[in-house]
């Protein structure tokens, strides 16, 4: 948390987090633009912003984009903001978490996370069916693992393996996996409270992606979750970056897999007052 005070406490970062909140996944070119620095000055912020974990990049083709990570701010606003008074904590108001963005028109989650365990362990959270049930809330996935296989889910103990359509695009043991994701179902109109009209219209969006990117960090292990792909407005990509009432999305999903491995034990099922009030 100290590096995350330090990376703040220079008004330039603070913008550039500010730039990647309104538009997430910019390049270095894009994030100059408009600034008064040279580009190395620019480098060497992104840089400190990214050691104090608050800037994840991913490489695309020649590039690199630069997404917001909210894990450091969300335990800040655990630490700070949560136990004390608001009002008495304003010169944090700019943090926003990556669940506050606006909609883009390609929107891109990343989400970044480290976690004491080994890339096995880690692998075999991912893949293993009775791992999954125990993070997923229940759920458990089930496949080979296979470039073109499906993966099954299955929503209950002794329930129907269920083929949602999911394919597995890569699989690289211990390192990456990356499956295509599932569209809306109708028991999810019963949970968020659509009506017919607004669940026909969200079963109209296309399938997204989700890769896990999973590499050593010291006795950690670090893991880059990537959900890409979606349609523009996507309901779906509100729901799997929690910004959906009634959906923890990945952020939930994650920390309940970090405590999982760390622990021996999920996150606790939230009460329903504070689901309520989560969402």
């Amino acid at each position: 948390m100290d590096d995350v005070f330090r990376a703040l406490a220079d008004a330039s970062r603070r913008r550039l987090l500010d730039d990647l909140n309104r538009q997430d996944g910019q390049s270095l070119r894009e994030l100059c633009t408009g600034l008064d620095m040279t580009r190395q000055s620019v480098s060497k912020h992104l840089a400190v912003l990214a050691a104090a974990n608050l800037v994840t990049t991913v490489r695309r083709g020649r590039e690199k984009l630069h997404y917001l990570n909210p894990v450091p701010i969300n335990a800040v606003a655990e630490r700070w903001i949560d136990r004390y008074d608001r009002e008495r904590v304003r010169a944090l108001a700019d943090l926003r978490t990556a669940l506050e963005r606006e909609p883009m028109d390609s929107p891109t989650f990343v989400y970044t996370t480290y976690v004491n365990t080994t890339p096995e362990r880690l692998w075999a959270a991912l893949t293993e069916p009775e791992f999954t049930r125990r993070y997923w809330g229940g759920v458990a996935l089930r496949s080979d693992w296979r470039v073109g296989s499906p993966v099954l889910w299955q929503d209950e103990p002794g329930g129907e393996f269920r083929d949602l359509g999911q394919r597995v695009l890569v699989a690289e043991p211990f390192r990456r996996l990356s499956y295509s994701w599932h569209g809306f179902q109708p028991e999810h109109a019963a949970h968020f409270g659509w009506s017919a009209e607004e669940l026909a219209a969200r079963l109209g969006e296309r399938r997204s992606r989700v890769t896990f990117d999973i590499a050593p960090y010291g006795g950690f292990v670090k893991l880059t979750v990537t959900h890409e792909d979606f349609s523009p407005g996507s309901e779906m990509y509100r729901a799997v970056s929690g910004q959906l009432d009634g959906s923890g999305g990945w952020p939930e999903l994650l920390a309940s897999l970090k405590s999982l491995l760390e622990t021996g034990e999920p996150l606790p099922e939230p009460r329903p007052e504070s689901a309520t009030a989560q969402g």
